[in-house]
């Protein structure tokens, strides 16, 4: 299975994921010497590498609204890209210089596991284990089993957010974010673009 396609497959399990999302980064790259971008107005390109053409199209439809509240004109790639020339860099280049695209926005999924976490209500030397039969540990263990609350799976979805400068034909920001149970594809672009938007300005590459 290609990169792209594990990709695609990520994100869209995504959009099958039920639970409130929680973004961090785990790491952020700043090009040494990059000024801040003056992107305020000009047309950004919103990109997710994906072979899943319809989560890529939601996707980047939800990354160009976010892109455009921050001030730029916000543009779905696939809006400016053939779907069948996407993986043709000439093409694409073509394209996105022919529409004044200044930047791009690109995110790409890169990973997907799960985490198992026990929550148990009580320490080793509370009364429920000083014991094991009565009112001791054996009662307590198999009714402790069934609480959902006290064996929990998480998903954690890995994405790499890059930032661009087509002006200068340089990736200016780099970063990669880890979100707990992400929701619907709208939410967790919101999260991200928000979440990233705030590294960026802690980097001063924008105000």
């Amino acid at each position: 299975m290609s990169r792209a396609t594990r990709g695609g497959l990520v994100l869209a399990a995504v959009v099958a994921a039920a639970a409130c999302g929680s973004t961090t980064f785990n790491s952020s790259w700043k090009a040494p010497g990059a000024a801040p971008l003056n992107f305020k107005g000009k047309k950004v390109a919103a990109l997710v590498v994906s072979k899943e053409q319809s989560v890529r199209f939601g996707a980047e439809d939800a990354l160009a609204q976010e892109l455009t509240k921050r001030g730029v004109v916000g543009i779905a790639a696939y809006t400016l890209i053939p779907k069948e020339l996407v993986q043709d860099k000439e093409k694409a280049k073509e394209f996105l210089e022919k529409a004044n695209v200044a930047g791009v926005v690109a995110m790409r999924a890169v990973g997907k596991e799960k985490e198992i976490s026990s929550s148990p209500g009580m320490y080793w030397g509370g009364p429920a284990y000083a014991t094991f039969w009565g009112a001791g540990y054996y009662g307590y263990g198999w009714g402790g089993v069934y609480d959902p609350g006290y064996l929990r799976t998480d998903t954690i979805v890995t994405v790499e957010i890059l930032v661009y400068s087509l002006e200068q034909n340089k990736l200016v920001w780099a970063a990669q974010s880890a979100t707990t149970n992400p929701s619907k594809v709208g939410s967790f672009i919101q999260e991200l673009v928000a979440k990233a938007a705030s590294e960026l300005k802690k980097q001063g590459l924008i105000r």
